[in-house]
């Protein structure tokens, strides 16, 4: 049901620092190839920093903190492996599934296994037309009430990030910005929404992850990181290409879980690539953000 490699088990004993990476981004948000080795790359930038990696996942029923190389390959190639949220997981473990876990899903699993840092590319949020559709991602529930620092490039630019920053701020998760007092929009730098927070190092990210264990606070935080420059895309361009994904996905009927997916694929073609070379690059200064964050904690306690 539940298991930590052996590898994570024993840092977290010895009080080492770990950072917890998620499998959606590797099985359905990044296309093969680039999915596996994307994870492999992640795991060894945050070794590089210092941290030992826990990419989690779901294998055969068994949550997973830790994969092992076998077990990425298996889920960045295998047909038909599921999409975790909350909500799949103790479904997924009775019919013995094979899984990718989620912002949310991985949250989940980090926490039971004591991990205080998290780093993915964007986190999921209040989607366009939610008026209409009502289609809130689990991420910003799971934000607010499980203790994991997540380090991302914001929420994914396809999102209504003005509602997404509301929901957090209602749901008391400090958005904080990592050397930046503007939201990021993933492929784009700057989202134009103003943060009240922001840090400028590891050891100012440590110290309040730290009062935040001190007050009882049993939210998460959001450490926003704004892509790579050189690998920034322009806010216009990305949001014409956007508008037209939607009207696309919508023509086709494409709902729910396979509306991600589907959005980040039609922007890659329509960018001639730039968004993919763009999300590779953000995810991996995320882990290297996160790793460097892990050990100046590691360092605190």
């Amino acid at each position: 049901m539940f298991t930590i490699h052996d590898e994570v088990r024993e840092a977290l004993s010895a009080g080492r620092p770990v950072v917890a990476l998620e499998s959606t981004l590797f099985a359905h948000g990044l296309p093969a190839p680039t999915g596996e080795e994307t994870a492999y790359a992640l795991e060894a930038i945050v070794r590089e920093a210092g941290a030992v990696p826990a990419t989690i996942g779901m294998i055969d029923g068994w949550l997973t903190v830790g994969l092992d190389r076998g077990q990425i390959a298996r889920l960045a190639s295998e047909p038909d492996v599921r999409k975790l949220s909350r909500s799949d997981l103790a479904h997924a473990i009775a019919t013995r599934a094979c899984g990718a876990t989620t912002v949310s899903a991985t949250m989940i699993a980090a926490h039971r296994a004591g991990i205080a840092l998290f780093a993915t590319g964007g986190i999921g949020g209040v989607h366009r037309g939610v008026e209409h559709t009502m289609d809130v991602s689990a991420d910003l529930t799971e934000l607010a009430r499980t203790r994991v620092c997540v380090v991302a490039s914001g929420a994914k630019s396809i999102l209504d990030l003005p509602r997404t920053l509301e929901v957090l701020e209602t749901q008391g998760v400090p958005v904080v910005g990592y050397g930046t007092h503007a939201l990021p929009a993933f492929f784009v730098r700057s989202s134009g929404l103003a943060l009240h927070q922001r840090l400028d190092d590891p050891k100012q990210v440590a110290a309040m992850i730290t009062a935040q264990r001190a007050l009882g606070l049993e939210t998460g935080m959001l450490l926003a990181v704004p892509v790579p420059a050189e690998h920034a895309l322009d806010a216009a361009e990305v949001d014409a290409v956007i508008t037209h994904a939607l009207a696309l996905a919508e023509q086709r009927g494409i709902r729910g879980k396979a509306v991600t997916p589907f959005l980040l694929a039609e922007i890659r073609t329509r960018t001639g690539g730039r968004s993919l070379a763009a999300n590779v690059a953000l995810v991996r200064n995320n882990a290297r953000v996160a790793a460097e964050v892990a050990v100046a904690l590691a360092q605190a306690t």
